[in-house]
């Protein structure tokens, strides 16, 4: 697969782009998604910041990617609930909720939100198998719990590039896209990403 390449324009899936399609690996039950009192269990984990300051050291600034720039998208093609908003009171070691929340079934395709360099994309302690990209911005996006990663680390990506399959990895209760924006690299930076998002033209929720 060459992260490089940009998805359709129109935001559909392609039928013959098989990184567009699911599989029966893919996917488990469409109601297996997490309950509405499932909250996003990740939290600070010392080993993943570690892993990313290191990771976020050793890969280039992100660069002009050749081609006309993409606007920032969802990450999500398909419908999906809000099972844990951002900034709500909780045994956090931030005290909040540092990410939102995406009740999806288990396999369903995530995408990048923006362009950028990925960061770290593999086992993330808590977060389980996840994806951090700095953007252009100087923001990081953190996608995590993810069941499968379609990327790898140090490759620029565009907007709308298939980042992953949405799970339960790491510390979840169930299977959920877990969308965070860091103001900079290190735990207690996040901002809301929905209002990130807002501000770029995308309606998130």
């Amino acid at each position: 697969m060459d992260h490089d390449d940009l998805v359709d324009p129109d935001g559909l899936v392609d039928p013959d782009d098989p990184d567009d399609l699911l599989t029966p690996d893919d996917v488990t039950d469409p109601g297996d998604v997490t309950d509405p009192h499932d909250d996003c269990a990740a939290d600070y984990d010392p080993h993943f910041e570690d892993d990313l300051a290191a990771a976020d050291a050793a890969v280039p600034e992100v660069r002009a990617l050749t081609g006309p720039p993409r606007r920032f998208a969802r990450p999500l093609r398909r419908r999906f609930r809000v099972s844990a908003r951002y900034g709500i009171r909780g045994n956090w070691i931030a005290g909040h909720h540092t990410g939102i929340d995406l009740a999806v079934p288990r396999g369903t395709p995530v995408y990048a939100v923006g362009s950028g360099v990925v960061v770290l994309a593999r086992w993330s302690g808590a977060y389980g198998k996840a994806v951090t990209v700095r953007m252009p911005d100087g923001h990081y996006a953190l996608y995590a719990h993810l069941n499968r990663i379609s990327v790898r680390q140090g490759a620029r990506i565009r907007t709308g590039t298939r980042i992953g399959s949405s799970g339960s990895t790491g510390r979840a209760t169930g299977p959920h896209l877990h969308l965070e924006i860091r103001s900079r690299r290190g735990y207690g930076s996040d901002i809301n990403p929905v209002r990130y998002l807002a501000r770029r033209g995308v309606r998130l929720t």
